[in-house]
């Protein structure tokens, strides 16, 4: 029998095809804290910054947490088709530059991108073959008790936002997994996030990831 050597082709090889993850989940769930872990570890992932037309919060930095625009410019990007999705929440409007998702795309890298519920519905829509992977608080009342702690919004706010968790954790079956957020776990929840991203790694079945045309 001859015996293989180092040179020896494979039987079959997988084409290595970048994904593309989307994280959502209601607001006060931790995605900042989560996605900024991933970051921390070195994960190989391009992490696509989000646009907001919102002010920065106390320690965020611009083009780092997100590309703080003002509305005009925000309207401009829009109107020249240069955001991949976009939406207006709580009063502002957040959207996802397309030319740093696409070339990501491109040169095969795998991409993140932290996004509302509304926007995940959206980029779902142009590229089906992203993953979309739900945030979750433990609870309702640990959700509330998050947005308390975080002292960003009023009473009436604190209102909206819980009324509005309580509608979107109703969406969870359009995701493709979820992960629970537990309070001093943060690592655990970007274990389990990874392990997604190893599992569709591994899929046999994946396409190549483009977003469509507009129609």
């Amino acid at each position: 029998m001859e015996k293989a050597t180092s040179d020896s082709q494979p039987l079959f090889s997988l084409p290595a095809r970048p994904l593309f993850v989307i994280l959502s989940g209601p607001s006060g769930v931790g995605k900042d804290a989560v996605l900024n872990r991933i970051k921390e570890t070195g994960y190989p992932l391009k992490y696509i910054t989000t646009l907001t037309t919102r002010p920065p919060r106390a320690k965020e930095k611009n083009n780092v947490d997100y590309h703080f625009v003002s509305t005009e410019k925000f309207k401009e990007m829009k109107e020249k088709n240069q955001l991949l999705e976009w939406a207006e929440v709580y009063g502002n409007w957040y959207g996802v530059p397309k030319e740093a998702a696409i070339q990501a795309l491109r040169e095969g890298q795998d991409v993140m991108v932290k996004v509302d519920i509304q926007g995940a519905e959206s980029i779902k829509k142009i590229i089906p073959q992203a993953i979309t992977i739900f945030l979750m608080p433990p609870s309702l009342e640990e959700l509330l008790a998050r947005l308390k702690r975080r002292r960003t919004e009023l009473s009436f706010d604190l209102d909206l936002r819980l009324k509005t968790a309580e509608k979107e954790m109703k969406q969870l079956s359009r995701f493709d997994y979820a992960i629970v957020n537990r309070s001093g776990e943060i690592d655990l929840a970007v274990a389990e996030i990874k392990a997604i991203i190893t599992a569709e790694k591994c899929r046999v079945t994946r396409e190549e990831i483009m977003p469509k045309p507009p129609d």
